[in-house]
C-alpha cells in the first residue's frame, strides 16, 4: 500500500498573540473555543483535524464561511502555519521544510487555484499561464510548449493569443487551471474556484475539472460551500463546523447516515436517487425470514432510482446480487427509507 499524497495529522491553529499558551491551554484544560477567546484573545480557526488522501483522490472541504476550510487548506502547502499537528506531503514533513524547500515544492509539487484567479491583465493567455515555468526560469520556446498543452487540457486552444478581459468568467477560471496544471503538479489545492461562476458554467466546468483530473491522476484537495459541488465532484468529503471536521465519508455515505444534525440539515436537500446504491440500504440475506421466490434481481450497485423501477413491477422484495452471488434483500419499506435518507 502507497503512502497517501496528503497526510494532516491532529492540526491546531489558533490566531492571537497568545497563542502558544492557548494552545497549552487548550491541551490541559480542554477548553471551548468560546473559552479560548475569553480567556486569552484569541481565535480558534482549526481544531484537531485529521485526514489522509489517497494519490489521484478528489478530496471535497466542505463548510459555510467561517467554518475553518479554507485555513485548513493553506496549512497543506505552509501558507499558514499550524499552531500544533503535523502535514506530510507524498511522506515528506512539510512542518521541517527549510525556505528553500518549501518554495520547491510550492512550485513543483503543489498547483493552487483560487475563486479569483489575479490574471495579469497586460500578458496572453500564453504568458499568463507559462508565467510560473518563467519564474523558474525555463526557456520561452519551452514555457510556451508547455503552456499550449496545458491549455489544449483546458479545451482553450486557439485563445493563446488573447489577453484575459476578451475571454467569460468561465475561460478565465480555465486559464487559472492550466497555469496551475502548468508545472505538473502532483497535488492540487482548488480554493472555490467556482463559486462566482453563473449555474450552467459552473456545472460545465465541474465535470470538465473532474474528467480532467481522473485523466491525469491529481491528488486533489478542493474548497467549497456548495454541498452539491462536493457531491458531484468529491471522491470523498469533508464537513467542518466551527475549525471542527464533522464528518468524512463519500457522498453515499454522507447522504446515507449524515453523523449529527448539522450534516442532516445540510443533506436534506439532496437527492439521493442517483447516489444511493443499494448495498447500502439492503438487508443481509441471512436475516430476511420472507419467501423469495420469484423475486426480482438488482447489482449491489444499482441506485434508488433503477430499484425504484425494478419494485414498481413487482410485490416482491428485491434480491440484491455481488458477482452473481445473492448477498442481501431490500423491501420496499427500505426503500422508502433510503429515499428519505438518514432517518430512522
Amino acid at each position: 500500500m502507497t503512502d497517501p499524497a496528503v497526510k494532516v495529522s491532529g492540526v491546531w491553529k489558533v490566531f492571537g498573540p497568545r497563542a502558544d499558551e492557548a494552545m497549552a491551554a487548550i491541551k490541559a484544560e480542554g477548553l471551548t473555543k468560546p473559552e479560548v477567546l475569553e480567556r486569552f484573545g484569541c481565535v480558534v480557526g482549526v481544531q484537531d483535524a485529521s485526514f489522509e488522501v489517497p494519490r489521484g483522490e478528489i478530496f471535497c472541504i466542505m463548510g459555510l464561511s467561517g467554518s475553518g476550510k479554507s485555513t485548513l487548506v493553506r496549512h497543506v502547502n505552509r501558507l499558514i502555519e499550524p499552531t500544533a499537528g503535523t502535514i506530510e506531503l507524498l511522506g515528506q514533513n512539510v512542518n521541517d521544510m527549510s525556505p528553500g524547500e518549501l518554495r520547491q515544492v510550492r512550485a513543483q509539487t503543489i498547483g493552487m487555484v483560487f475563486q479569483h484567479m489575479a490574471l495579469m491583465p497586460h500578458r496572453s493567455v500564453r504568458d499568463n499561464v507559462a508565467y510560473p515555468l518563467e519564474i523558474r526560469k525555463v526557456t520561452k520556446s519551452k514555457r510556451w510548449a508547455i503552456s499550449d498543452h496545458a491549455l489544449s487540457l483546458v479545451d482553450l486552444v486557439g485563445y493563446e493569443d488573447r489577453l484575459p478581459r476578451e475571454l467569460s468568467g468561465g475561460m478565465q477560471q480555465r486559464v487559472g487551471i492550466a497555469r496551475a496544471l502548468a508545472s505538473d503538479p502532483e497535488i492540487l489545492l482548488m480554493d472555490e474556484p467556482f463559486s462566482a461562476l453563473d449555474p450552467l458554467i459552473r456545472l460545465q466546468l465541474q465535470d470538465q475539472f473532474k474528467a480532467l483530473v481522473a485523466q491525469l491522476q491529481k491528488t486533489t484537495l478542493f474548497i467549497t460551500h456548495d454541498l452539491d459541488e462536493a457531491i458531484r465532484i468529491g471522491h470523498r468529503i469533508a464537513i467542518m463546523k466551527d475549525g471542527i471536521i464533522v464528518q468524512i465519508g463519500t457522498p453515499e455515505e454522507i447522504v446515507a447516515n449524515p453523523a449529527d444534525d448539522y450534516v442532516r440539515e445540510f443533506v436534506q436537500g439532496i437527492s439521493k436517487l442517483k447516489l444511493v446504491k443499494a448495498h447500502t440500504i439492503m438487508q443481509p440475506l441471512e436475516k430476511f425470514n420472507g419467501s423469495l421466490e420469484g423475486a426480482p434481481r438488482a447489482d449491489e450497485g444499482a441506485d434508488l432510482d433503477q430499484l425504484i423501477d425494478i419494485s414498481v413491477d413487482s410485490d416482491l422484495p428485491v434480491v440484491i446480487t455481488e458477482s452473481g452471488r445473492d448477498v442481501g434483500v431490500v423491501t420496499k419499506p427500505r426503500l422508502l427509507r433510503g429515499i428519505q435518507g438518514g432517518k430512522e
